[in-house]
């Protein structure tokens, strides 16, 4: 079976400081030989279909921002399974209020240069369904999946969430993966969370012989990936 890496919400260009870093050597470390993005690459706040942060950059310095970073995404991780999330589609949605349809638009991987990328709602590799999460919540919104898939699934989506929770019946064992994310909740596309009690996880996922296991980013003071490690 396959060693799958799974890189969390990244919402470029947003991310937190030594994310990728912190990825990178995570899928070294179990000798990864597929790559999934589980959604969000991109956050297009100013795009938003909410209320935008009125000291936010404009929509061409934004985008240039986060093309800058999903090359360096790109760099590393040549050859990725992206399961497009509901950020992934503002640009589309955005289209759609104008009646302009999609087939006049750019492709991701036009838009974002990433050759050898592949952008699909979901992904189902060794029985194991991957998507991005939209629509699922609660406080296991991954097991909220379950329930519905009746298969295992790795979602993203809900920055608390993270970890996993297996189920077995007579006949199978399945689980539920809350991936977590790498998004920097400091930065000001995030303001709107600044009153939920609860901090974003930062974290990815392998799934290695179909069980899911979820790395935590260990970013605190005098930790590996701390901000003040990286530029």
């Amino acid at each position: 079976m396959s060693r799958v890496g799974v890189i969390g919400d990244t919402h470029n260009p947003w991310s937190r400081k030594g994310y990728l870093q912190f990825c990178q050597d995570t899928f070294d470390e179990y000798d990864c030989g597929i790559i999934v993005h589980i959604g969000d690459v991109n956050d297009h706040h100013n795009i938003s279909f909410h209320e935008t942060e009125p000291a936010s950059p404009g929509v061409l310095s934004e985008y240039k921002k986060a093309k800058a970073a999903t090359q360096k995404w790109h760099k590393a991780f040549p050859k990725v399974k992206v399961c497009l999330g509901n950020h992934d589609l503002r640009i589309i949605r955005r289209a759609k209020t104008v009646k302009i349809p999609e087939f006049f638009l750019k492709t991701h991987n036009q838009l974002w240069g990433t050759p050898g990328w592949k952008w699909a709602k979901s992904f189902v590799i060794d029985g194991v369904y991957y998507y991005h999460g939209t629509g699922q919540g609660g406080k296991y919104p991954a097991a909220n999946a379950v329930g519905k898939m009746l298969m295992s699934c790795v979602l993203g989506h809900n920055h608390t969430a993270s970890g996993t929770k297996f189920f077995a019946n007579p006949n199978q064992r399945i689980f539920a993966c809350d991936t977590g994310c790498g998004i920097d909740d400091k930065q000001m596309a995030f303001n709107y969370i600044e009153d939920n009690k609860q901090r974003s996880i930062l974290s990815c996922a392998v799934v290695i012989d179909g069980v899911a296991y979820v790395e935590p980013m260990r970013c605190s003071r005098g930790e590996r990936y701390h901000d003040s490690n990286f530029e």
